[in-house]
Formats: structure tokens, sequence, C-alpha cells
């Protein structure tokens, strides 16, 4: 696999007033894009959030580190209009990024028409997301979306190739329904495994690579408590959340289980580098909204995808000065890439 990646959130909003990411410190992002070079083996990082100056930061933290970046635009609730402002905005950046001498790969949005304003009903993210729990109402607009989608996509890769000369893709889920043809690389965000597709999870893969174009997983990875491999991309719906975006507790009574998300990252890898994929990029290194704490019944990272888990009040003491520890996770995804 040549492309052997992480993603990095330098902040999503989904509410108003509301960052995945609250603190963003210059000295902490430039040593976590080093540990994710020399310490994961990562060859190549997916730089995700809806700030542009912090993803323009991160990503030549990552380019220093000798990372190949996938420069990832993530927003929530803006209009067709907006984001295309964003994207023409990321290309300018992004160019800039590979005329200094960066590998720079560029996605025109994630995730279209769940957090995009237009393809779903629904004006902010929480309605649209409501859709996916009623399979009736869901079926009666599916079919508009791949229109909608790809003509959105066709501007948005008219705009980004006036302004970038490097390769071009889109962070992709399956009702997006893309028409690959303007794109250099086949990405899918829809890199997970649960029970109800694991007995074809591999054929699926194989027929994803046929497409004849580099295929890109641009997210997998599995949360960190029992079940949670089961439950592939549904794992962090365990926890529930506040008006403002914090999570609230946990709904259920869990079990922290750091194996079985490190298990799952090398099963996924394995059909991944076995069946041609060309890049993967676990998701994710931190949440640092999802913090640890010991007492379970507040275990926040135990929803969480990250491969070290997050403190709120101390440093960890492998990386000493930085408020996280790695998880079995970590060792896991260092060993595969590495290898």
């Amino acid at each position: 696999m040549r492309g052997r990646g992480i993603t990095y959130d330098t902040g999503f909003v989904a509410r108003p007033g509301h960052s995945t990411r609250r603190s963003f410190d210059l000295d902490v992002v430039r040593r976590e894009m080093q540990v994710i070079r020399t310490d994961l083996h990562c060859t190549a990082v997916r730089v995700t959030g809806g700030c542009q100056d912090r993803l323009e930061i991160a990503a030549r933290d990552a380019a220093e580190a000798g990372l190949e970046i996938w420069y990832s635009p993530f927003t929530c609730d803006l209009t067709t209009g907006e984001l295309l402002d964003f994207l023409a905005d990321s290309a300018d950046r992004a160019e800039r990024l590979r005329r200094d001498g960066a590998e720079v790969v560029l996605l025109t949005g994630s995730e279209l028409s769940l957090f995009t304003v237009g393809f779903l009903p629904g004006d902010v993210f929480d309605e649209r997301l409501a859709l996916l729990a009623e399979p009736h109402r869901l079926r009666e607009v599916l079919a508009e979306v791949p229109a909608r989608v790809n003509d959105f996509l066709g501007r948005a890769v008219e705009v980004v190739r006036g302004r970038f000369g490097g390769r071009v893709s889109y962070a992709s889920l399956p009702l997006d329904g893309v028409d690959w043809a303007p794109f250099d690389i086949v990405s899918s965000d829809a890199g997970y495994r649960n029970a109800e597709i694991a007995a074809g999870f591999r054929e699926s893969i194989r027929a994803a690579v046929g497409q004849g174009k580099p295929l890109a997983i641009t997210e997998f990875g599995c949360t960190t408590h029992r079940g949670a491999a089961a439950k592939g991309g549904r794992g962090d719906a365990i926890v529930e959340w506040r008006a403002d975006g914090r999570a609230l507790r946990l709904v259920g009574e869990h079990t922290r289980d750091e194996q079985e998300q490190a298990t799952y990252l090398r099963e996924l890898l394995d059909v991944f580098t076995t069946e041609g994929v060309d890049s993967a990029f676990a998701n994710t290194f931190a949440r640092y909204d999802l913090p640890h704490h010991d007492d379970p019944r507040s275990d926040f990272d135990m929803a969480s995808y990250g491969v070290v888990k997050v403190f709120e009040d101390r440093t960890g003491e492998t990386y000493p000065g930085l408020r996280w520890e790695p998880k079995a996770a970590f060792a896991a995804l260092a060993d595969c890439y590495r290898r």
C-alpha cells in the first residue's frame, strides 16, 4: 500500500460555537506531526477541519515532517455557494504548499450529502442525519442525491483545477453516487466493516479497487469499547451530547477494550493491502472532545476512534508535555505501517 495514513482533526464544527478541537496549540500540532511520521511510521496524513488557517498550519507542519498531505476541507451546514468559495481558498493554499515542494492531494469536500445544505432535506446537519433513521422517508429522496452531488462536484473540480496543479479527489459516502471521471483518485469515507457487511467486506473493497483509478480509503477504524468492531462507523453512538456539542454522558454500560480496536485496525489493513488499495487513513489520531477518565461511567474515550487517549487535567508520560497517551491501537498501527 503506497499511502500509509491517518486522519488529523484540526477542528470540526457541527454546531455553532462548538469545535471538536477547542485549543489549537501550534507547538503541539508540530510535535504531533513528527510523532505521526516518526513513531506511527505514516507516509501520509489527511488533514481535516473547517477552519482554513488551521488546515494550512497543520498541512505545513505535515510537509515539514515529510508526510504526503491530503488537504481535506470538512465543513458543516455551508451552502453550496459558500462551500465553493471555501474550496477555492483551499485550492490556493494547497497550491502554495505544492509549489513549496510538498506532495499534496486536494479533496473537494467531505460527505457532502450529509454535511452540506442542498443535497438532502434539512437546513442543519441534525435534520439531515435524522433521515438515516427513517428508511421510508430516506428512500423517497435518495434518487435525487447523485445528480445534485455530481453537478456540484463538476463545478468544484473546475474551480480547484483552475488554482491547484496536484491530484484531486473527494471523500465520498455511498449515497453520494459519485461519477469519478473528473477525479484522479477514488476516495471513500465508508471504509468501516460492521457485522451487517462483514461477510462481503473484502469483495466490496476488491470491486472498488477494480474501477480503474487508485482507491483511497479515507476513513476506517473502530472505537475503544467491547463490541465496537461489530458497530464499525457507528461506534461513537454511545455518547449523548449536550446542546453545545460537548459530551454529556455515555448511553448504557460499556467495557473499555483497547485490544478490540487494535485488532480491527490490523484486520482491515490486511484486507486493504492484499486487495490493492492505494492509500488508507485510519480514523483518527486524537479526539480532543472525547477525553479519557478512569471512571468507566465518564470514560468518553470509549467512544473515540483515536489511537491516543486524551486527558483533560494532565499530560501523558510517553511524550512529556502532550496531553495524551498512546493506546494499543497506536502500537498496532505503527507495527503494520513499519512492516
